[in-house]
């Protein structure tokens, strides 16, 4: 998809998981920031390098295997900076081998990132900035990213069109997550979102909709 404004997007399904690779450009210098580089780094680059931009960044919503599995290899292919998850997401990261060993797939590693994330901190590609929000529940180190100049947001697996993120894996937290989801994205208002799976929405569109989080459902 293509954002009007300051920013383009662009989504890579990567790795058996279908996870959404997310790649947001700035539209004025073509600094290039990759959000969950999962796996199939060859597919990223090419993404990258067909719209012209360079991957400067590479940020990390949380520390499951589909979602940070490729950033080594691409922070060894491109010299980004590694941002990302929070820090209470390394139990997570530091396994990525061993799950995805259990999963039957290869060519994913754990990595340390340049710089661990907390909540209010920002993040940066080329002249756009990003306001980091610490959203635990389906990990507890999840982080979303969010650009109120063009008013979206990549939420990683907190939130999903129609769903939300799952909540009975190990360090999960159900009650968290839907705090996460009432307390910290409603108030954005009707912001643009990719999520880590699926096709994107509305946060508008799931507090009216959402059979798990709408206002509606949570007031019943």
């Amino acid at each position: 998809m293509d954002t009007a404004g300051s920013i383009s997007v662009y989504v890579v399904q990567v790795t058996q998981f279908q996870q959404n690779c997310t790649l947001v450009v700035c539209n004025k210098t073509k600094a290039c920031a990759v959000i969950d580089p999962g796996g199939d780094v060859d597919m990223i680059l090419a993404e990258a390098k067909k719209h012209g931009a360079k991957i400067e960044k590479i940020w990390i919503t949380h520390g499951h295997l589909d979602h940070g599995g490729g950033a080594r290899a691409l922070k060894a292919a491109t010299g980004a900076v590694i941002e990302g998850p929070n820090k209470d997401d390394d139990f997570w990261v530091m396994n990525i081998p061993m799950n995805a060993m259990q999963c039957g797939m290869t060519g994913m590693d754990s990595f340390v990132p340049d710089r661990w994330l907390k909540d209010g901190d920002t993040v940066s590609v080329g002249e756009t900035t990003w306001q980091v929000i610490h959203c635990p529940g389906h990990t507890p180190g999840h982080v979303v990213y969010y650009n109120k100049e063009n008013n979206f947001a990549q939420v990683g697996d907190v939130l999903f069109r129609n769903s939300i993120g799952r909540a009975d894996l190990p360090r999960s937290n159900p009650r968290a997550l839907i705090k996460s989801i009432t307390e910290k994205l409603w108030p954005l208002g009707d912001v643009e979102f990719i999520p880590g799976h699926g096709g994107p929405s509305t946060f508008g569109t799931e507090r009216k909709n959402n059979p798990y989080v709408s206002d509606r459902v949570l007031g019943a």
